[in-house]
């Protein structure tokens, strides 16, 4: 029990933007959920821990998962979508599990966190963990391999995150809870049921030649220097690659959340770029960050019991 970490105590979900005060009702749009026409605070007051994946389907398998392993689950429900009033994003909550959907890449991501983070901050959420759970192609590493993403990094292997903001470009530190990705390897480790690693995380603005696949619509490179840009990522210590972290992280630091990101590799892509496997074997890939994290978030719950 001495290496489960107890966060602090009542430290809230961080927003910087002072208009925000000023107005009478925040609506998010893509949630279709609102400070005035929703008691945010009654609805999601007790959530502590948010899973953020790209697919709504394997969110509400998630919720489904973690309801029977914290002991909550109902035969009656069938976990309803909260976010039912839009077809943009999915979310779903049991207890003190929110599970929401993403989408693919760093704008639908970013629209996402920006009306969670809000959501979390008027339902005055406290001590709120946040982990993304997804998919990845591993450099070097076995498919089914489990990354713990120790630094998000951008295709220059740089840790930072770029965005152009009225025209200028800011950039954003993309630093992940360090305490928690060993915390999260740990718990790999209780399970010995799957490889886990810790390892940077390379985040890309494209799935195709934004990664060097040589089987997208337009290749204007060669294998050869498919293959050296993807040495030189092993060399920098990138495990896999994938196209939400660098922001996932940059926002998540900015509003005090502590989070991780905990993706398993679908293929190794210094072997080939497409998906070979069968959809039993992908399905079994896909389901290990999810019990990864239902182990922790058991664990933490455990020991918040024991504490009392």
């Amino acid at each position: 029990m001495d290496s489960v970490r107890i966060k602090g105590t009542n430290s809230p979900v961080i927003v910087h933007n002072p208009y925000l005060q000023g107005l009478k009702d925040d609506f998010l749009y893509h949630f279709n959920l609102g400070k005035g026409t929703h008691n945010l605070p009654a609805l999601f007051g007790d959530t502590r821990f948010v899973c953020v994946g790209g697919s709504a389907y394997r969110m509400k398998e998630f919720i489904e998962y973690i309801a029977t392993e914290l002991g909550m689950e109902d035969p009656q429900s069938k976990y309803p979508n909260i976010c039912a009033g839009t077809d943009r994003y999915a979310m779903y909550k049991v207890g003190p599990v929110l599970s929401v959907s993403h989408g693919i890449g760093i704008p639908s991501i970013s629209i996402m966190l920006h009306e969670l983070i809000k959501l979390l901050h008027h339902a005055h959420c406290k001590d709120v963990t946040i982990i993304r759970i997804g998919t990845s192609g591993g450099i070097g590493l076995k498919p089914g391999t489990v990354v713990i993403t120790k630094q998000s990094v951008d295709a220059t292997f740089l840790p930072k995150f770029e965005q152009l903001i009225l025209g200028k470009t800011v950039v954003r530190d993309t630093e992940l809870d360090c305490c928690l990705a060993k915390e999260l390897l740990e718990c790999s480790k209780e399970l010995d049921e799957f490889e886990t690693v810790i390892g940077n995380t390379m985040c890309t603005l494209d799935f195709y030649e934004g990664q060097g696949r040589l089987d997208g619509d337009f290749c204007l490179y060669t294998e050869k220097d498919k293959q050296e840009y993807l040495a030189k990522a092993k060399e920098a210590g990138i495990c896999n690659i994938e196209m939400e972290s660098t922001v996932f992280a940059a926002m998540c630091k900015l509003s005090g959340l502590r989070a991780a990101v905990v993706c398993t590799t679908l293929l190794d892509r210094l072997k080939g770029d497409q998906l070979t496997s069968s959809h039993e074997v992908l399905h079994d890939y896909q389901q290990r960050p999810q019990i990864l994290v239902a182990h922790y978030i058991k664990k933490q719950l455990k020991a918040k019991a024991l504490h009392r």
